[in-house]
C-alpha cells in the first residue's frame, strides 16, 4: 500500500497508516489480516481524528519474528508505537482477535485508552468456527502448505480480478480470500499459528475476558456484531453488553464478520457517533 509508514520497535520493523488530525483513533485488524481491513474506514474517520491503523507484528508488512504472540505482547507493543508517535492515549477500536487486544490493552494500560469498541470480537466467550480449532492442533504447520498452496493462490486470484471486472464481488468473501492468501508465505503460517494457538485449541477460544470487563467500568464500551456472523456468534455479543451495565450493543442485519468491511458507512456513522455522545475516560476520570 502507498500510504503505509514504517517504524523500527526493539528490533522489529512495524508498518502502519497514520492518517488525519486530531483526538486518536487505534485500529487493530483480526488474525491473518492487516491494516488493509480499514481501507475504506480509514478515510471517512481521517476527516475528524487521527487514525493510526497498525500492521500487527506477524502480519502484512510488519516483520514476523520468531517471538511472543499474546495478547498481552500485542497490547504492549502497541502502547509502544503510541510512544513512538507521541500518542498518549487513543479510543481503541478492535475487530476479531484486535478486539481480544483492544481488551488486553484496556486492561494493561487502562490510563492510555480513552474508549473501547469491539467488532465481532474474540475474548468473549469459547464459540468459534471449526476452521480455526482445527488449524490450532498440532501438525497444521504441515496441513498448511498443502492447502494453501501458490498455485492454487495464483489460479484464485485471477478469477477474483475476473470477477471484480465483472461486478461480482463479495467484501466478506474477499477479506476470507485475503487472509487465506497471506498464509501462502511460510514466515507469515508460522506467526499465524503461534497467534491461533495463543488464544485457541481445539474446544475453542480459551482465553476470556468476560470476568474482567468490570475493569473498564468507568470507560465507555460499544460492541458491534453482525447478526450473521459465522466465526463469533451473535450471542457473544449480547452476553458481553449484558455483563457490562451500561455498555452500547448494535446488531447490524444481514452482515457476517467483518462488517467495517462489508457496510463501511455505516460503522463509520457508529463511530463517530459513539465518540460524540461519550466523554472520554481522561475527562471523567478528572470530573470525578
Amino acid at each position: 500500500m502507498d500510504d503505509m509508514r514504517y517504524l523500527e520497535l526493539h528490533g522489529e520493523r512495524v508498518a502502519y497508516q497514520d492518517a488525519g488530525d486530531g483526538e486518536a483513533l487505534l485500529l487493530i485488524h483480526g488474525m491473518a489480516g492487516s491494516s488493509a481491513t480499514w481501507r475504506d474506514v480509514i478515510p471517512a474517520l481521517a476527516k475528524n481524528y487521527r487514525v493510526i491503523a497498525p500492521d500487527l507484528l506477524g502480519h502484512g508488512q510488519s516483520d514476523k519474528p520468531r517471538g511472543d504472540y499474546s495478547l498481552g505482547a500485542f497490547a504492549a507493543s502497541l502502547r509502544d508505537l503510541l510512544d513512538e508517535l507521541g500518542i498518549a492515549r487513543a479510543t481503541v477500536i478492535g475487530q476479531s482477535l484486535g478486539g481480544g487486544i483492544a481488551m488486553q490493552f484496556a486492561y494493561q494500560h487502562r490510563d492510555r485508552c480513552e474508549r473501547v469498541v469491539l467488532i465481532g470480537s474474540g475474548g468473549l466467550g469459547p464459540d468459534l468456527s471449526w476452521t480455526l480449532r482445527l488449524l490450532s492442533a498440532p501438525g497444521a504447520e504441515l496441513i498448511l502448505p498443502v492447502i494453501a498452496p501458490s498455485q492454487v493462490l495464483s489460479a484464485g486470484n485471477k478469477i477474483k480480478s475476473l470477477l471484480s471486472s465483472a461486478g461480482v464481488q463479495s467484501a466478506r468473501g474477499a477479506e476470507l480470500w485475503s487472509a487465506y492468501s497471506s498464509l501462502s508465505d511460510r514466515d507469515t503460517r508460522n506467526a499465524f499459528l503461534r497467534t491461533l494457538r495463543s488464544v485457541v485449541d481445539y474446544r475453542g477460544q480459551a482465553v476470556s475476558a468476560l470476568n474482567k470487563l468490570h475493569l473498564t467500568a468507568q470507560m465507555p464500551v460499544m460492541f458491534i456484531w453482525g447478526d450473521k456472523d459465522k466465526i463469533i456468534p451473535v450471542s457473544h455479543g449480547y452476553a458481553a453488553h449484558e455483563a457490562l451495565p451500561g455498555s452500547r450493543l448494535e446488531i447490524l442485519p444481514g452482515l457476517g464478520h467483518f462488517p467495517h468491511v462489508e457496510s463501511p458507512t455505516q460503522v463509520v456513522a457508529l463511530l463517530e457517533d459513539f465518540i460524540a455522545t461519550t466523554e472520554r475516560r481522561s475527562a471523567l476520570i478528572t470530573r470525578c
